[in-house]
C-alpha cells in the first residue's frame, strides 16, 4: 500500500472533480490510501464520495478571495493553490511521505509542492491549457495574462509526469506549450460503475413532473455560457416545425446540470436560458433542474430517450460516457473530445453546432425507435470495450506502477554513490 494526495482547486460537482475523485477510487480499489486536499469544499455542492467517508477531505486557504472586486479571477485561484501548496510541502508531505501527487488545473503549485523533502513523484493532469480559456480582452487583459500564461508553461514543464483526457487534447497540449519536449500520456476518463451498478433508478414522476410517455431528450452540463445550452434550446423550437402535433404532445427536454449559487456566471446564465426558453414559446417543453444529486442524474439518465450535448471543442465530456453506460445514443457537436468517444450513426450523431442539424438528429431518433435502441446498445458496447472503470483503474494503477519504479530507481542510484 502507498499513500497519494491529491490536490484540486474545488471539490464542487463539475467534470474534472469527477475525475480526480474517479482516480481516487481507481487507486483505493487497489489498496492503496488516499487523501484530498482543496481551496473549497461546499458539503451543498459536491459529490457523495466527499461526504459519506469514503475519502478524508482537507481545506486550506478558502479564506483568500477568489476575486478582487470581480476582477483578479485568475491570479486568486493561483495564489489559492500556491499557499494550498506551499502548506503541503510544509506541513503535510514530510509527515504522511506520500509516493504520488496528484494535481490539476493548476500547475503554477507543483514548483512548490518539490519543494517538500522526500522522493514522491508529482502527476499533473491537463484538463486543457488554462491560457486557452481565458476570454479575449484588451491591452491590459493581455498584459494581465502573460505572466500567467508564461508560468503556466513554465511550471507544467515541472510535472514528473503529465496527463491528458484526450488525443484533441495532446494535440492542444503541444500547441500550447511548445517549448515543452515530453509527449503527455493519454489517460481516458470513465464513471465510477460502481455506483451506477448498484443505484436503483426512480421513475422520472418521481423527480420531475413528467409523464412516463414523453420522449425526453436530456441535457447535463454545468450552467456556464461555453456548454452552448441555448443549442439544445433552438434545436427543440427547430423540431417543432418538423414533427406533427400528435408527435410534438410527445417531446420534453430536460436541462440539468451544476449549478453554483456563489457563481455569478451560473445565475446570470440560468435567467438567460429561461428567459430564452419563454421567448421561443417553450417553457411547457421544457424543464430546468440545478445540480442533481448522484441517484437523481442516474434516474435522468436511466429514463431518457437520448442525450444532447452541445459544447464545442469539448476537452473530453464525461457526460456522453454516462449515457452509452445506460444505452442512450448521444447527439453531439462534431469537434473535440467527443469524436473518441461516440462513433457517428453508430452509437450516436455527430452534428455541426447548429440547431437544423442537432433538430434532424433528435428527428431520426424520434420517429425510429429501433434505430435509437440499435444505437443505445452500440453505445453500451463501445463504453465497456474501451471506456470502463476497469480499463481506467488498470491505466491509472500502470502510472503509479511506474512512477513507483523510477523512485526504487533513484534510491538505488542515491545508495551506491553513498556506499562507493
Amino acid at each position: 500500500m502507498v499513500k497519494i494526495i491529491f490536490l484540486h482547486p474545488d471539490l464542487g460537482v463539475g467534470g474534472a472533480e469527477r475525475l480526480v475523485l474517479d482516480a481516487g477510487l481507481a487507486f483505493k480499489s487497489k489498496g492503496h490510501d488516499v487523501i484530498y486536499y482543496t481551496n473549497h469544499h461546499d458539503p451543498s455542492h459536491c459529490f457523495a464520495e466527499t461526504m459519506n467517508g469514503t475519502f478524508p477531505v482537507n481545506v486550506v486557504g478558502d479564506w483568500i478571495p477568489r476575486s478582487i472586486f470581480g476582477r483578479f479571477r485568475a491570479a486568486c485561484a493561483y495564489a489559492r493553490m500556491v499557499f494550498a501548496a506551499i502548506y503541503l510541502a510544509w506541513y503535510v508531505i514530510p509527515a504522511e511521505e506520500p509516493t504520488l501527487i496528484f494535481c490539476d488545473l493548476i500547475s503554477l503549485c507543483i514548483p512548490f509542492l518539490k519543494m517538500a523533502r522526500g522522493p514522491h513523484r508529482i502527476v499533473f493532469y491537463c484538463h486543457h491549457p488554462d491560457k486557452l480559456l481565458s476570454a479575449e480582452g484588451g491591452f491590459l487583459k493581455k498584459l494581465y495574462r502573460a505572466p500567467l500564461n508564461w508560468l503556466e508553461e513554465l511550471t507544467t514543464a515541472r510535472a514528473d509526469k503529465v496527463l491528458v483526457n484526450s488525443k484533441y487534447t495532446a494535440r492542444v497540449y503541444k500547441d500550447a506549450f511548445q517549448k515543452i519536449k515530453d509527449i503527455p500520456d493519454i489517460c481516458y476518463p470513465s464513471i465510477n460503475t460502481e455506483f451506477f451498478k448498484t443505484a436503483v433508478p426512480k421513475a422520472l414522476k418521481e423527480i420531475l413532473p413528467i409523464g412516463a410517455d414523453k420522449f425526453v431528450f436530456l441535457s447535463i452540463n454545468r450552467y456556464e455560457k461555453k456548454k452552448n445550452l441555448k443549442l439544445a434550446l433552438f434545436a427543440l423550437e427547430q423540431l417543432k416545425n418538423m414533427v406533427d402535433e400528435t408527435e410534438w404532445e410527445r417531446v420534453h427536454l430536460i436541462i440539468a446540470g451544476g449549478f453554483d449559487p456563489i457563481n455569478l456566471e451560473n445565475m446570470e446564465h440560468f435567467i438567460e436560458l429561461t428567459d430564452l426558453t419563454a421567448e421561443l414559446d417553450l417553457e411547457e417543453k421544457v424543464t430546468f433542474m440545478k445540480s442533481p444529486r448522484d441517484l437523481e442524474k442516474v434516474s435522468l439518465l436511466y429514463n431518457c430517450k437520448a442525450l444532447i450535448y452541445t459544447p464545442s471543442n469539448e476537452h473530453f465530456g464525461i457526460v456522453p460516457l454516462e449515457a452509452m453506460y445506460y444505452s442512450k445514443p448521444v447527439i453531439a457537436v462534431n469537434s473535440g473530445g467527443p469524436t473518441e468517444t461516440i462513433v457517428n450513426e453508430v452509437t450516436g450523431f455527430l452534428c455541426e453546432p447548429t440547431s437544423e442539424s442537432f433538430a434532424k438528429a433528435m428527428f431520426t431518433l424520434m420517429t425510429d425507435p429501433e434505430l435509437c435502441r440499435k444505437l443505445g446498445e452500440a453505445g453500451r458496447k463501445r463504453f465497456d470495450t474501451k471506456f470502463s472503470f476497469e480499463a481506467f483503474t488498470n491505466q491509472i494503477d500502470g502510472i503509479l506502477t511506474r512512477e513507483r519504479q523510477i523512485i526504487s530507481e533513484a534510491r538505488a542510484i542515491e545508495y551506491e554513490k553513498k556506499h562507493k
